[in-house]
């Protein structure tokens, strides 16, 4: 079968190529560019416990010495501490780390990867669908005719796929504007992030009120300055005005410290949302597919997520034939989250960032307003959490066994310590992104006995044969625990690590049509008695 095409190598891009390699899927990857990243101190991303999880198991690598973990978030308001929030191993601090380290990362991985080939100097101009495969027409040095199984368009938020395939990206253009800076100083406090709202060295207009300060690596500050609406003009004497009034008015002593100014630029945040996602064979994802990010910089984040979620549908369709409720699951799944965001913030920043905020509807709200930004830029809270897949058509109906845990069903599962059908203690997030389901059974005392003497014992014959008659590949772990379950309850586990169900006990029937659903078949609830027989024959001869 012919390989995947995916157009764009940004961090999105890369992150889908290694991701499909990673389930023996082979792609081509069309780099407009000439194959590197051009240093940008200023263009930073602030990733999740997730999303890090996710990259690292790409790419083998750890990214916590090419960013930064905050040990803290201060809010402040004038000069008043309004909310503090201190890291630590059970509230861990997101990843805030340059956009060009992380696709270095990637680009790393990729080039020890046999079934990716990167193609540079190579711009899409011209895409062809038939019902076999997609066809896609690059311009440039090596211009050429490729031919692929599926397309996907993570080329921007230009996207040429996008245009090609005469998709509307309607939304709001300058949601917000900040001026923004990186540079390498000295500060009050070294690893902590700050927001400062109102501080009172502003000068003249609304230009002042808002400042950001996200600490990196080897001393270095990526400060983001809230600019009026408008489109007046940032001038480099306007940006140093800013640096040397927000370092002056941070420093105890009232100096400027000594600073090295390594870049900057203009963070333009617009909010769209592309009408589809897939046409046929073709697909989009990251900024091609939404622009979202006004707090910050979670906006590629999503992008990442996109990538994981598409994944594993592309790699299961690739090797075992089209499911088109699978495919399609994609865009209801990814849409339906970024659109609850997007909903959130034409709806909350309005009341945040108006003259009178929430005032006039909740008493002492200023520090209530600060909260909720400060959780935005935390990817928390309404205006900056993750969705769920809650509405997925891909979740199970009527399942009788089915059990509520600390996870809701369309959530990501907790990291928790599992043991291996080899009997070795891993983490949960360790076996996700390799096409198979997981079911996992929560038996605790199993961490102190050897495999051998648990693996024949109790349910667990019943629940291997279950796993076994399964419609697609499954690994069977078990944990000692997980929040809100109890003992023997059994929990169903997507590729990409979102939970499909949990159930009481080892119910095959219950756990074949999840795992049917899952996988965007319709045929689970007929199937269900023959799965329970199969694995109740199969139980009995063991």
């Amino acid at each position: 079968m012919d390989p995947v095409i995916i157009t764009g190598a940004g961090p999105v891009g890369l992150t889908l190529a290694l991701a499909l390699a990673r389930q023996e899927v082979p792609c081509v990857v069309l780099d407009e560019g000439p194959g590197k990243d051009e240093p940008r101190p200023a263009r930073t991303v602030v990733l999740s416990e997730e999303a890090v999880a996710l990259v690292e198991r790409l790419t083998g690598a750890p990214l916590t010495g090419l960013g930064s973990r905050w040990a803290g978030w201060r809010s402040m308001r004038r000069k008043q501490v309004t909310r503090e929030v201190v890291f630590g191993d059970a509230d861990p601090a997101p990843l805030h780390i340059a956009q060009h380290e992380l696709a270095g990362a990637l680009r790393t991985a990729l080039a020890r990867e046999r079934l990716v080939r990167i193609a540079v100097d190579s711009r899409l101009d011209g895409i062809e669908q038939e019902k076999s495969g997609v066809t896609a027409h690059t311009r440039g040095p090596a211009g050429t005719w490729w031919r692929g199984s599926y397309l996907v368009g993570c080329d921007g938020p230009r996207s040429t796929v996008r245009k090609l395939q005469d998709i509307r990206f309607p939304g709001r253009t300058a949601v917000e504007r900040y001026a923004v800076a990186a540079l390498r100083t000295e500060l009050p406090w070294t690893d902590q992030a700050l927001l400062h709202r109102m501080p009172p060295w502003r000068t003249t207009g609304p230009s002042a009120d808002e400042v950001v300060g996200r600490p990196l690596p080897d001393g270095v500050w990526r400060l983001d300055w809230l600019l009026p609406p408008g489109k007046d003009l940032v001038t480099p004497e306007l940006l140093v005005n800013r640096v040397r009034e927000t370092l002056t008015g941070w420093a105890a002593d009232g100096s400027t410290p000594a600073y090295e100014l390594l870049d900057t630029g203009v963070h333009t945040v617009h909010h769209r949302l592309a009408r589809r996602w897939r046409v046929g064979r073709v697909l989009l994802a990251g900024d091609a597919a939404h622009l979202l990010g006004a707090l910050g910089t979670q906006g590629l984040e999503e992008g990442l997520l996109d990538a994981d979620n598409l994944a594993w549908k592309l790699a299961l369709v690739w090797h075992h034939g089209p499911r088109e409720a699978l495919l399609d699951s994609y865009q209801r799944e990814r849409r339906a989250a970024i659109s609850a965001r997007l909903r959130a913030a034409d709806q909350l920043l309005p009341l945040v960032r108006g003259g009178g905020g929430l005032r006039s509807y909740v008493p002492g709200s200023a520090r209530g307003n600060d909260a909720l930004l400060t959780d935005g830029h935390l990817g928390r809270g309404t205006l900056g959490a993750q969705g769920t897949y809650a509405d997925s058509p891909l979740a199970p109906e009527d399942l009788g066994g089915e059990v509520s845990v600390g996870t809701p069903p369309g959530t990501p599962v907790t990291d928790v310590r599992v043991t291996a059908e080899d009997g070795t203690f891993v983490r949960l997030r360790d076996r996700l992104g390799r096409g198979a389901l997981l079911v996992v059974l929560i038996a605790p005392g199993t961490g102190v006995w050897d495999r051998k003497h648990w693996v024949t014992a109790g349910i667990m014959p019943r629940l291997a044969a279950a796993v076994t008659a399964l419609p697609h590949h499954a690994e069977l772990l078990v944990a000692e625990s997980y929040p809100g379950a109890a003992a023997h309850t059994v929990l169903l586990v997507r590729p990409d690590g979102h939970l499909v169900t949990a159930l009481n006990g080892v119910r095959p029937a219950d756990l074949y049509a999840a795992a049917e659903s899952a996988l965007g078949g319709a045929t689970a609830r007929a199937a269900t008695t023959e799965a329970e027989e199969g694995a109740g024959a199969a139980a009995g001869s063991r």
